[in-house]
């Protein structure tokens, strides 16, 4: 695995987990 890859797959985990707290907030 190259550095870019884990940056880019880190990216995308860290914007998944912000789409679910903000859909949270939003249900709330």
């Amino acid at each position: 695995m190259s550095g870019g890859y884990n940056a880019g797959f880190a990216l995308i985990v860290v914007l998944f987990i912000l789409l679910i707290i903000v859909g949270a907030a939003y249900i709330y």
